[in-house]
Order: structure tokens, then C-alpha cells, then sequence
């Protein structure tokens, strides 16, 4: 009896995810400096959960590899952890399934409580404009691996199906799967920080439909550009990407 193609094209997805995931991860939980060993640990777990690296209700790895990626002993990822969880964004469990785990449902933003300038705004947009117009510029240059391929047309198929409430999520990894293409390793981890920057000004302002869909078509141009080699629309597109994005939040914050 043949084995059912569903379901292996289904095992075969879920094994690329769980790579993709794991790559991202990877970037994020790098080594932190050891004068600020426990705020950078806190850091960077914090953008691995909110970049969506990992998903709500999903495990960290376990303290003893979190302490050996990060270069911090297990007390601090254990105070780490801790903070988190009072912040309501991890929950530990106890028993033979016990491990740490994100919160299904992660604690939302308070924008009444976020003040941001103009030149804040434009300097994380301009920030944000060097360095992922470089990374969509540098990936459509390189000759993209079959993984490579396969995550960016995932991420983008997930950001497009994503619902109001996962959007900004999803979103934050098809950018950073873009930045991950380009092949500078070290590009991953400064495009995860103004992310974070980014998606605090984003969580200020609501989610438009009209944009959320006049985004996706733009996504979905970058994506093909850098498949095809086109390294001056890649960039042309992501350049108009970043700055509709700019224009919402200037117009909601400053």
C-alpha cells in the first residue's frame, strides 16, 4: 500500500517550519554581553517570543541549553524566566510534561501609556530602511537554496492568511526569513532589534484594513523580486514598503 502524499507533504512542512524556526532562534538566542547578563537575557527572550520565533503556548528549549546559547549560568536565565512570567509572558508547569511555556494568549500593549517624537519615529524608520533594503537588496543577489526558497514563500503564505490578532507576528518573520535569504548572519540579530522598535510604535496604531492588504501585495512583489534575481525591484518595493508604514505612524503618533 502507497503511503498517503498528505500526509508526508504535511510531515515535510511541519519539518521546514521547525527548521525555520530553529535558524531564526538561533540568530536571536546568540550570546549576551556579561555586564548586562540578566537585562539581555530578558532581551532576548523577549524578542524571541514576540517576534513570533516561537509560538503562544509552545516550550523554550530547556534552562540548561537557553544558559550554554546565551553564555549566562542557569541562575540568570532562571531570573530571566521568572520576570516573565510575573509579566504574564511565560508560564512554567510542573510535572512529567513541565517546562517553561509562552503564555497562550501574550499581555497586550498599553498605548495610552507610549509617547514617541517625530525624530524617533524617523529615526527607527530610517534605521529600518538601511537594513532591510540592504537584506532584500543582498538576497535577490545570491543564489537562494531550496530551504531558502521554500521559507520565504511559507512565511509570506502565513502572513497573508494571518488573522487581525496575529498579524504583526507573522509579519516579523516574514521579514526576518528576508533578512535570513540575504546571508550575513550577523544582519538577523540588528533586524530582530529595530523590530522590536518598530512593532512598539506599530502596536500604538490600528490595524488598517486597507493597508494590512495594500501590504500584503507588497510582500508579496518583494518576495518574487528576490526569487527572481531582481535586486533593484527588491529594493525598490521594500523601500516603498518601509516608508507607507512611516507615513500611518507619523500620521497616528507625531
Amino acid at each position: 500500500m502507497s503511503a498517503d502524499p498528505g500526509a508526508a507533504d504535511e510531515r515535510l512542512r511541519e519539518e521546514r517550519t521547525a527548521h525555520e524556526e530553529q535558524t531564526a532562534s538561533e540568530a536571536l538566542l546568540r550570546p549576551v554581553r556579561p555586564l548586562n547578563a540578566f537585562e539581555d537575557t530578558v532581551e532576548r527572550l523577549l524578542q524571541t517570543i514576540r517576534l513570533g520565533v516561537l509560538s503562544p503556548g509552545e516550550s523554550l528549549p530547556p534552562e540548561r541549553e537557553l544558559a550554554a546559547r546565551l553564555g549566562v549560568s542557569r541562575d540568570t536565565v532562571r531570573e530571566a524566566i521568572k520576570s516573565l512570567a510575573d509579566a504574564g509572558y511565560l508560564v512554567s508547569r510542573r510535572g512529567r510534561y513541565g517546562g517553561t511555556f509562552l503564555a497562550d494568549a501574550l499581555p497586550a500593549p498599553r498605548p495610552d501609556e507610549a509617547r514617541f517624537s517625530e525624530a524617533e519615529i524617523t529615526d527607527a524608520m530610517r534605521l529600518r530602511e538601511i537594513l532591510e533594503v540592504g537584506a532584500a537588496r543582498m538576497a535577490a543577489g545570491r543564489t537562494l537554496t531550496a530551504a531558502d526558497r521554500e521559507a520565504l514563500w511559507s512565511r509570506l503564505a502565513d502572513v497573508r492568511g494571518a488573522a487581525p490578532e496575529d498579524y504583526r507576528r507573522l509579519d516579523s518573520r516574514l521579514h526576518l526569513a528576508i533578512a535570513e535569504a540575504a546571508g550575513v548572519p550577523s544582519l538577523v540579530p540588528l533586524v530582530a532589534q529595530n523590530r522590536m522598535r518598530l512593532n512598539e510604535l506599530l502596536d500604538c496604531i490600528p490595524l488598517l484594513a486597507r493597508n494590512i492588504a495594500h501590504s500584503d501585495e507588497q510582500h508579496e512583489a518583494i518576495v518574487l523580486a528576490i526569487l527572481a534575481g531582481d535586486a533593484k525591484r527588491a529594493a525598490q518595493t521594500m523601500t516603498a514598503h518601509v516608508w507607507g508604514s512611516a507615513a500611518l505612524l507619523h500620521g497616528f503618533l507625531d
